[in-house]
């Protein structure tokens, strides 16, 4: 019979040894130290044991004791260190005992290079642990943190590591990025891309990511940073070479990238174009692992989402159409059907991303998308799909795809687009909701024709509840969506509107501190009050409320775009038969009318003078009554004086108005 095998050591077994660690004498606490680290390394039940059994607190405590040895602090660090690569479980523990100021404060006094090492390897792993809630914000709660951070770098390559990677991920915010950059990172940085080690290289760059997102002025400090007489763009191209591992030119182009969207770095920059853009669709082919093809197409949505001129270059290279619209169908190999689907989902959302930034300025690349095989049919799955990154994809490709008229007329009729879509806001995060409102803005256009079906299913509830959102870019789509319904609607679609809204919350949306939605609710009234029939309706039912809510607006706001599209509602009402009297009864109105014929901007003194001429319009009844109550406000007059202007555009209107009076 053959013997059992013993395994070296086993915690729970030897209790007696780790008493010692609590011995007065230091040699045997050193001693039971080390018997500890070699029974924890590399196994995760022993590392578990060890935590449950209450033996971390100890070893924190020899860790920030300054008057115990270096050599006993390093080892109880180095168990420290191997507990945090254990578990999520494990490390989320070592978070709550408290692992991570202890370990930054021993950094402080240490004269020992390999205590220094040590400490910094734990910090790094506790960081790139992944678990929640692990305290980051103690690394920039103190300026000196940074600065000794970044001198410790210095050192060692197992420290250049160790403080790159520990900053890659601690940066969280714009102040975090000013703050390593105001304490010398940027110099670092420039030093470490020319480091001859790939681990110190693939760390930097993650570094240089954190440190360059969407902070405009740390990213023109990088961008402006040199070494030994080269540029951090050149060193980034440089590393970006066919020649180098796909990790790495993955990574420099990202960093390329993150610096063009941060304005440091134009789009017509070869860098970027000929570069950057050809270096991340080589990325995405099928010879790379499916997470390099990823965060390639990924990082490539982020690089032309706004540029029309890298939109333009990206779809006609190297087949990258095809390649995204086969990341939509593409039967990954996996271990198990959770992984398998876990994996086309992110490919999915990739290409919808990709997708999305491609055909956001160009009819042309739009259409090639769309005539894309099946490309619609995975839109629709993906807006229906259980996955939120998945539908948050999909919902930002159909927004960028329904700016074609076109494909709204055609296209997406086909395919009913707006049924899933419908059924997306209802309940949906405020992140879907945005996006699916701008598109649902652009479904709801008068020649769409899936506006009649949308509003057989609810879409002016929907919308005017969105209108009531703290969210103001939700605010401003279900106004923009409510304009854009009312926009030549028939006359029952309109009271529908103002049924669900209600002109209270008109006047809410009028006070709105968001210009933006202050005009798009100005239009959404000058769309209501449109063709006569609907006018007078509408003013006979809110006729006072909507008066006092443009008079409102035309005193409040020095916004003169503002004003001149509350003088534009009010032309339209002088163009009612009925409704006309809400103007020239109103003393106030008319006298505010008098006063913008006047104002130094021609567009608002066109629509002042629109005002007058619906008013007085010869062919219609009682408009000699109103030309003698507007000469008793002297605005024929005034009309006289302003057929003196040199304005071309004014002049016609001051001459089309003049002829409407009788002599």
């Amino acid at each position: 019979m053959m013997d059992v095998i013993q395994p070296f050591m086993s915690v729970e077994s030897c209790r007696s040894y780790i008493d010692e660690l609590y011995s007065p004498d230091e040699q045997k606490v050193l001693s039971a130290a080390i018997r500890l680290k070699n029974a924890v390394i590399g196994s995760n039940r022993q590392k578990g044991s060890v935590i449950m059994q209450g033996v971390v607190p100890k070893l924190i405590q020899i860790l920030g004791d300054n008057s115990l040895s270096s050599e006993l602090r390093t080892q109880a660090a180095i168990i420290i260190g191997s507990l945090t690569k254990g578990s999520q479980e494990h490390v989320q523990e070592l978070i709550k005992l408290g692992i991570l100021p202890v370990t930054l404060n021993a950094l402080r006094p240490s004269n020992d290079p390999r205590l220094t090492e040590t400490c910094l390897r734990v910090i790094s792993s506790v960081c790139t642990s992944r678990a929640t809630n692990c305290a980051l914000e103690l690394i920039f709660a103190d300026r000196k943190t940074i600065s000794m951070l970044l001198s410790l770098a210095l050192q060692s390559v197992s420290n250049q590591i160790s403080v790159t990677q520990i900053l890659a991920v601690a940066i969280k915010t714009p102040s975090d990025q000013n703050m390593v950059c105001e304490e010398g990172g940027v110099p670092l940085l420039a030093t470490l891309l020319c480091s001859p080690h790939f681990p110190v290289l693939i760390s930097t760059l993650k570094f240089v990511a954190s440190l360059s997102h969407q902070n405009p002025n740390v990213s023109l400090d990088i961008v402006n940073a040199s070494f030994d007489g080269k540029s951090v763009p050149d060193l980034l191209v440089q590393l970006m070479a066919r020649d180098q591992p796909s990790q790495m030119q993955l990574i420099a182009a990202k960093c390329i990238t993150f610096l063009h969207r941060a304005s440091a770095i134009p789009a017509t920059d070869p860098k970027v174009m000929f570069k950057t853009l050809p270096c991340l669709v080589c990325l995405s082919k099928a010879q790379y692992d499916w997470a390099t093809r990823v965060t390639a197409v990924e990082t490539l949505a982020y690089l032309t989402e706004v540029d029309s001129k890298l939109q333009e270059v990206a779809s006609i290279s190297n087949h990258l159409i095809p390649t995204l619209a086969n990341f939509l169908h593409y039967k990954p190999a996996g271990s198990s059907p959770t992984e398998v689907e876990h994996i086309s989902r992110e490919l999915r959302a990739a290409a919808f991303m990709a997708f999305a930034s491609l055909g956001a300025n160009d009819e042309d690349i739009r259409k090639k998308i769309i005539e894309t095989e099946n490309l619609m049919g995975a839109v629709v799955a993906g807006l229906q799909d259980a996955e939120p990154k998945v539908r948050l994809s999909a919902i930002r490709c159909l927004h960028s795809l329904s700016r074609s008229v076109q494909q709204l007329r055609t296209t997406f009729q086909d395919h009913s687009v707006w049924k899933p879509l419908m059924e997306l806001l209802k309940g949906a995060s405020d992140d879907i909701l945005s996006v699916a409102s701008s598109t649902l803005c652009n479904l709801l256009l008068e020649f769409s024709p899936s506006k009649e079906p949308m509003l057989e299913s609810g879409a002016v509830d929907l919308l005017c509840n969105l209108t009531r959102r703290c969210d103001p870019a939700l605010r401003l789509n279900g106004t923009w969506a409510l304009m854009n319904m009312a926009f030549q609607a028939e006359q029952k679609i309109k009271l529908q509107i103002l049924n669900s809204l209600g002109t209270d919350q008109i006047f809410r949306l009028l006070q709105d501190p968001e210009l933006e939605i202050l005009m798009k609710t100005l239009g959404l009234l000058r769309n209501l009050l449109s063709t006569k029939p609907h006018i007078d309706h509408i003013m006979g039912l809110h006729g006072a409320a909507i008066m006092h809510a443009v008079l409102y607006v035309l005193e409040g706001s020095s916004d003169l775009a503002v004003k001149e599209q509350a003088l534009c509602i009010l032309a339209n009402i002088g163009d009612g038969d009925t409704a006309k009297n809400f103007l020239i009864h109103n003393e106030e109105v008319l006298k505010k009318i008098k006063d913008y014929m006047t104002n130094k901007n021609v567009k608002v003194q066109v629509a002042a003078i629109f005002c007058i001429t619906n008013l007085i319009w010869k062919d219609e009844p009682g408009s000699l009554e109103r030309q003698m109550r507007l000469k008793e406000f002297g605005i024929d007059k005034l009309l006289h004086a302003l057929i003196q202007t040199s304005d071309t555009f004014l002049w016609e209107k001051v001459k089309t108005a003049l002829a409407q009076f009788s002599d």
